[in-house]
């Protein structure tokens, strides 16, 4: 996404949030960083897919996500580690000036960093919510 594009859609999601919709933007901000957080791929594939699992035994894998439960839970736990954990902070502390101006924004990314288990827990539901799409993305694709 150029500058432009992105300091469009940031300028979206500020407003949506501002008029009291949750659009889901600490995911949205969290996702803006996931490939700034080195993850061995091989790795996230095995946990990506035991979420996916955990997901179906409760029932349908494509319902809402919930940032406290369970698959989402395990997610993080499996990718969980120090050198990690770090890179996110990092790459959120760089986020800010992107969304400098944007006051709902700030405080969402403010409080994301000011609670690193949050951060990480909704760095997983990212995760899972892009493999669910990929998924969704691939299913399109066999149909037609």
């Amino acid at each position: 996404m150029g500058d432009d594009a992105l300091g469009a859609w940031l300028g979206q999601l500020e407003e949506a949030v501002a008029a009291g919709e949750d659009p889901g933007a600490d995911v949205a901000l969290v996702y803006l960083v996931h490939e700034d957080v080195l993850l061995d791929e091989d790795e996230l594939h095995g946990a990506l897919r035991r979420a996916v699992l955990l997901l179906a035994t409760g029932g349908d894998p494509r319902r809402g996500l919930d940032l406290d439960g369970r698959a989402v839970t395990a997610l993080a736990d499996d990718l969980d580690a120090p050198a990690q954990r770090a890179e996110l902070v990092a790459a959120l502390e760089e986020v800010a000036d992107l969304v400098a101006g944007l006051p709902q924004l700030g405080a969402r990314l403010h409080a994301l960093r000011a609670d690193p288990d949050r951060a990480w827990r909704t760095l997983a539901l990212a995760l899972l919510a892009d493999e669910l799409d990929d998924d969704d993305d691939d299913d399109d694709t066999d149909a037609g």
